[in-house]
């Protein structure tokens, strides 16, 4: 089983426009649609589409609709009581694939429900194989709780995979070792402020088709105890660093229709084929395969199994010497 924190879950409304946005204009919209969000709950989503045990813990009272949402979709989850009700996120998507998101703050979670929530997590992933910690967190929240949850998993036996970013991803990397999960996926900027690398470098770069500096900075969270790098780079694919090597994935060119999950299926694939025992270049394919998938889809839908094509999917190995960039202090 894998088991998906979400502390900041949404309601996610997608709202498709029938030409560009102008700001200011009254606009034709030709489909909505409303979806539970957060990204642990889009990785479940994907995990749950693919048949794999999972079950999403986040707060959420009684009778709000993001609980019927999930049950709606047959997503098995664990409900703490928290405040008040969960947040809406608006999803503005233009024909051309331009995605705008409006996204609320989030309920302020107070003292009890953090206690529970860590209660629960830690009684859901006793077994598990795998527990995703994933997104943003409240207001409220301490900007360590991710470090202290990876504290507090350690002693189960799971694996722990977290994605996240800005003032959380960095307490986490501030308590490496002893906080390094065993699979973190960064984009690009939070690969740079977690490395003190240059973002633009690694963007330019990538796109160029040269990941070096993507790797040699994947290589310093590897060093500082991280189990595997997945570090995702829109249409330049994704490298995944493990201490046994490197590897970058690329793809045919698609037509994106949504940005939105793209990362989080990503996540969900690599989960799915590391489960399945593939090895990690294999688990590199089925990751940029999901996130792939997922950008040719409107708004916040996300991949099923038969919409995901690893044949499409170019992994080569990437030889580099590694290079020493400052670690984040």
């Amino acid at each position: 089983m894998i088991v998906t924190l979400t502390a900041n879950p949404s309601l996610d409304r997608t709202v498709g426009l029938t030409g560009p946005l102008e700001r200011g204009r009254v606009h034709r919209t030709e489909r909505s649609t409303v979806d539970p969000g957060g990204k642990g709950i889009n990785v479940a989503r994907v995990l749950h589409a693919a048949t794999t045990e999972v079950v999403a813990v986040l707060p959420a009272n009684a009778g709000d609709p993001l609980l019927a949402a999930l049950d709606d979709q047959g997503i098995a989850h664990r409900a703490v009581p928290t405040s008040g009700p969960t947040r809406n996120n608006i999803t503005v998507a233009e024909p051309d694939g331009t995605t705008t998101k409006l996204n609320e703050p989030g309920t302020p979670c107070t003292g009890i429900t953090l206690g529970e929530l860590h209660a629960v997590l830690l009684e859901c992933a006793q077994g598990a194989a795998w527990t995703v910690l994933s997104g943003s967190l409240p207001p409220g929240v301490p900007e360590s709780w991710y470090a202290d949850l990876v504290g507090a998993l350690r002693g189960l036996g799971c694996r722990i995979a977290v994605d996240t970013s800005e003032r959380p991803l960095l307490a986490l990397a501030e308590r490496f070792p002893a906080a390094a999960p065993d699979v973190i996926k960064p984009n690009s900027d939070e690969l740079a402020q977690l490395t003190g690398a240059d973002a633009h470098e690694l963007e330019s770069g990538a796109a160029a088709g040269d990941v070096g500096a993507v790797v040699d900075a994947g290589r310093v969270l590897v060093e500082r105890g991280v189990g595997a790098v997945l570090a995702t780079l829109g249409g330049a694919g994704a490298v995944l660093v493990t201490a046994t090597g490197a590897w970058r994935a690329t793809t045919d060119d698609v037509t994106v229709r949504s940005t939105v999950g793209a990362g989080d299926s990503s996540l969900a694939g690599y989960l799915l084929a590391e489960q399945a025992g593939h090895t990690p270049d294999e688990c590199l394919r089925l990751a940029v395969a999901y996130g792939t998938a997922a950008v040719t889809l409107p708004g916040t839908a996300l991949p099923t199994p038969d919409s995901v094509d690893p044949s499409r999917v170019h992994v080569t190995d990437v030889h580099r010497r590694p290079r020493p960039l400052p670690s984040h202090s």
